[in-house]
């Protein structure tokens, strides 16, 4: 855990069925609102120096890199060194050299001040304690005149259809496992309010929303894979710990494969966007 109580995802033994689950997003789907930020950056300066915090298995950070180009570079951190490896591999895959891997706390990042032109992060404030804390500390480290992005998904604007049994009782599931750790199921209606508690100026701030939509056959097929090895691999223990019985893990994997399968299959989540102009 780090000194928040949020606990580090262990990503140590999950299969590459539950890295697809992870890796299909990109800057493409889930920073789109800060790409023309970037590109009208790079106009003035084409050496940005980009730091993306608890970024996973950096999917996002990989391609952000793409998107600044050869001459930017990407600093991809996340608190759990175990992911770190995962996340450089997957660079190298893709052929990106413009990018680093740190391990790092967002409440007590190991940078100097205004050392980034821009800050990113992808659904980190809801799984943490303290994330005006953690919003600040990522202003510190961006230079004046750079940007702090930050998205966040609001687990209580969840739409799916339709409503299987297992299906529902996995989305609670994630809940229970969010609060434990000590998230919110708000974050995306809180954003802007965290923003402005953390220093940041009305003025400062642009704000627009977004959906995670998952409707597509190819999407829903990893979405479904993803949970099924989450909950029959090394991590079906803890998931026995956190409440669910071993009929429950068979019935969410049986449901969310069937939704998967269904035309008419749909989940929906609010997003809500900041960009803070330092």
């Amino acid at each position: 855990m780090d000194k928040s109580g949020a606990a580090a995802v262990d990503y140590r033994g999950l299969g590459k069925d539950v890295f697809e689950f992870f890796t299909h997003r990109t800057a493409f789907n889930s920073a789109a609102y800060l790409l023309p930020t970037i590109e009208s950056m790079k106009k003035e300066n084409p050496r940005l120096r980009l730091l993306d915090v608890g970024a996973g298995v950096g999917s996002v950070s990989a391609t952000l890199a793409e998107v600044l180009g050869p001459d930017g570079h990407v600093v991809c951190t996340d608190l759990a060194p175990s992911v770190l490896p995962q996340a450089q591999a997957l660079a190298e895959s893709r052929g990106v050299t413009n990018i680093s891997f740190q391990t790092a706390d967002v409440h007590a990042l190991p940078f100097e001040d205004g050392e980034f032109d821009i800050v990113h992060c992808h659904q980190l404030f809801g799984h943490i304690r303290d994330p005006v804390a953690a919003l600040r500390e990522m202003l510190r480290v961006t230079k004046p005149g750079g940007v702090m992005a930050a998205r966040e998904g609001d687990k209580e604007t969840e739409i799916i259809w339709p409503p299987l049994p297992g299906v529902l009782k996995w989305h609670e599931f994630d809940s229970n496992v969010a609060k434990a750790h000590g998230g919110t199921l708000t974050a995306g209606r809180q954003l802007l309010a965290w923003a402005l508690e953390g220093g940041a100026k009305r003025d400062q701030i642009t704000v627009s929303y977004g959906t995670w939509l998952t409707s597509e056959e190819a999407t829903k097929a990893v979405y479904a894979r993803g949970i099924s090895k989450v909950l029959t691999g090394p991590t079906r223990q803890n998931a026995l710990k956190f409440g669910l019985s071993e009929e429950d893990i068979d019935e969410i994997c049986r449901d969310t494969l069937a939704w998967a399968d269904r035309e008419d299959a749909t989940w929906l989540m609010l997003q809500t966007e900041i960009i803070i102009r330092k």
